[in-house]
């Protein structure tokens, strides 16, 4: 009986190891995250395909945010440690939920695509308030996720109003 406790101890860290490396995979989209140019905006493009590529209905899209919202926060702040840098541009899960909440209740045509894409990007590199507030206040994987629903809250605004108007 003695040798069970190292056994499954020596289990139970192998068991947490393989979950890190999995969150942290879930953080950086895989190999993505470490593109040598621009990551963040190869993960929103990786949002991109996603909803250009599979048919969705808003419905579906809203638990695909929730989850990502839920699995990012928990996947980059796993990977914020395992990197050791804070809020490292290899995590890019936020601009892909970002870009999803982005295109929240708008036509998935190539104009309102293409349009959500560049006003994401606008808005995610020039954090205009409140957005660069919130990245600096709120830390770990919860400040990583919350400014990037926060651009893609003001994209989808923007374009709620462009759709409106015409």
């Amino acid at each position: 009986m003695k040798e069970e406790g190292p056994i499954k101890r020596k289990n139970s860290v192998t068991s947490r190891s393989f979950i890190h490396s999995l969150l942290k995979n879930v953080a950086t989209l895989g190999f993505i995250g470490y593109l040598p140019v621009a990551p963040g905006t190869w993960g929103t493009a990786a949002g991109l395909i996603f909803v250009a590529g599979i048919p969705l209905s808003q419905a579906a899209l809203l638990v695909f945010i929730a989850s990502g919202i839920v699995i990012g926060t928990i996947a980059a702040g796993i990977a914020e440690r395992l990197i050791g840098e804070t809020d490292s541009g290899h995590i890019i899960i936020d601009e892909f939920v970002g870009f999803l909440v982005s295109v929240l209740f708008i036509p998935h045509t190539y104009g309102y695509l293409a349009s959500a894409f560049l006003l994401f990007r606008f808005f995610d590199i020039l954090k205009p308030f409140p957005i660069g507030r919130i990245e600096k206040e709120i830390k770990g994987g919860a400040g990583i996720i919350a400014d990037d629903i926060i651009a893609g809250i003001f994209t989808n605004a923007v374009l709620q109003i462009w759709k409106m108007s015409f």
